[in-house]
């Protein structure tokens, strides 16, 4: 098993930690951390953009003029296409972005992500993430002691404290470790995570 060292939030190392190499040691997958970030991204859309055809414009019941004898070309409808005001040919629809993608697959890609933080030493454990009080100031100086300005910070359970400190951050976002997904852990470039986390990670993924 690989090891890491923890640290305290004044970054002194208190202990060291094995880690399991079948969660923050697996050989990473690009194309599976690919896979899962679009699967991400595709259920966050909304699909609600619409246009009407030319079936469903007001008006234009009418033949604007008749069929022969004008010397302009025939028209059956003023809301085809090609007038102004009507239907779009092939406008949007509302339709549902998501796709399937496996269980096992979305496991691995998790795994692949924090192997890929671990490798690239962007992994800070630490012991324990307590503030005596909600402070801004206070959560910042922390960060800044580990010379982190972009990171994803993963807590073990609720920590009101520590998750109302940093939420005005504007490049530091805290997750409970049942709530890591590979889009946040890619987007931040830097993974804070606590050593209750660390476990529940392992218990869940290995």
């Amino acid at each position: 098993m690989a090891k890491i060292a923890v640290y305290d939030i004044n970054k002194n190392q208190v202990s060291e930690k094995e880690i399991s190499d079948a969660v923050f040691n697996v050989d990473v997958r690009g194309y599976l951390i690919h896979d899962m970030v679009r699967y991400q991204l595709a259920a966050r859309r909304q699909g609600t953009s619409s246009s009407k055809t030319r079936s469903e414009v007001a008006g234009g019941g009418k033949k604007p003029y008749k069929q022969k004898g004008t010397g302009n070309a025939r028209q059956g409808c003023i809301r085809a296409p090609h007038y102004v005001g009507g239907g779009a040919a092939f406008g949007p629809s509302p339709r549902d972005y998501q796709f399937k993608l496996n269980r096992k697959v979305k496991k691995a890609a998790l795994k692949s992500a924090l192997s890929a933080r671990f490798q690239d030493s962007k992994l800070t454990v630490l012991n324990a993430l307590e503030l005596e009080k909600i402070s801004t100031k206070s959560f910042a100086e922390i960060l800044g002691r580990f010379e982190l300005n972009k990171a994803l910070v993963v807590i073990e359970g609720d920590n009101p404290k520590v998750e109302l400190s940093a939420r005005n951050l504007p490049f530091v976002k805290v997750l409970k470790a049942e709530g890591v997904n590979v889009y946040d852990v890619m987007k931040y470039p830097n993974l804070v995570i606590t050593e209750g986390a660390v476990s529940q990670l392992e218990g869940a993924l290995a």
